[in-house]
């Protein structure tokens, strides 16, 4: 969820990217530096080669591609999208994994941002959304700790997911960490760069994912609480909106609202 706010600024050299962290934010080196030694040990050439951290500064390898934000996705690149992100969520073995901090963003952080947040709901959606999040929220919860854990990248934004003609490879590993599937795969297709301005077709991309019953009806509650906190963070937070084109908070509202009146496929 690291799009909203500025963590850190880039360097891009003509081999390397020097990523530098404020240490008045939140993102944090250390979980980059370990997402990224973590990938190239089991998926090497999927993100960046580590190459250094001094203090809040982590120097890596540049990748080769063009960011997926800003485009209509063709079958290729969907086909290369879902091979990446099969390809992260199956890198590190889950005995590794489990041991890994929490991603940020995980359900309870998730979950607090709403309820601090949506103390008042301003619109029908988003009221709609605080009922079900009052049911919902033990199930969420308890799903963490029976998911297979794997290495979340935790931040669904397309433009951290580079095109190369041939292949997708990933970066911005900052708020990365233990995590499981299908709370990665509902972040990524519910991320605002899914659809704002991105023809990310949801429904074709999940179906390139063999999930057990389990894990789809997870998918479909992680669907809702990632489209229920983008509406509490457009109708709450006027930059948020601001960044967004006009019509964005009701379109959002209307997502919502399908997702929750959705079945489990």
């Amino acid at each position: 969820m690291t799009s909203q706010w500025t963590t850190h600024g880039v360097e891009l050299l003509p081999d390397t990217v020097r990523k530098r962290f404020r240490p008045d934010a939140d993102g944090d080196p250390a979980r980059e530096w370990l997402a990224l030694t973590l990938l190239d040990r089991h998926a090497p050439g999927l993100a960046p080669r580590p190459l250094s951290l001094v203090g809040r500064t982590v120097v890596m390898t540049r990748l080769p591609g063009v960011p997926l934000r800003g485009t209509e996705l063709t079958l290729t690149q969907l086909d290369a999208l879902a091979r990446a992100t099969d390809r992260l969520l199956r890198a590190v073995p889950p005995g590794a994994a489990a041991v890994l901090p929490e991603r940020r963003w995980y359900v309870r952080d998730s979950v607090a941002a709403i309820r601090r947040r949506a103390v008042q709901p301003s619109m029908p959606a988003l009221a709609a959304g605080v009922r079900w999040l009052a049911g919902a929220e033990a199930g969420l919860l308890a799903g963490t700790a029976t998911a297979v854990p794997v290495l979340g990248q935790a931040d669904g934004n397309l433009a951290n997911f580079l095109w190369d003609g041939a292949n997708v490879r990933l970066v911005d590993f900052e708020d990365s960490g233990r995590s499981d599937r299908p709370y990665e795969l509902a972040e990524l297709v519910e991320h605002l760069s899914a659809w704002v301005d991105t023809g990310l077709n949801a429904a074709a991309f999940l179906a390139r994912f063999a999930l057990s019953p389990a894990e789809r009806a997870r998918l479909l509650e992680c669907r809702r609480l990632f489209a229920l906190l983008w509406l509490v963070f457009l109708s709450t937070d006027p930059a948020t909106e601001a960044r967004n084109p006009p019509g964005t908070t009701a379109r959002q509202a209307d997502r919502l609202l399908a997702l929750l009146d959705a079945a489990v496929r």
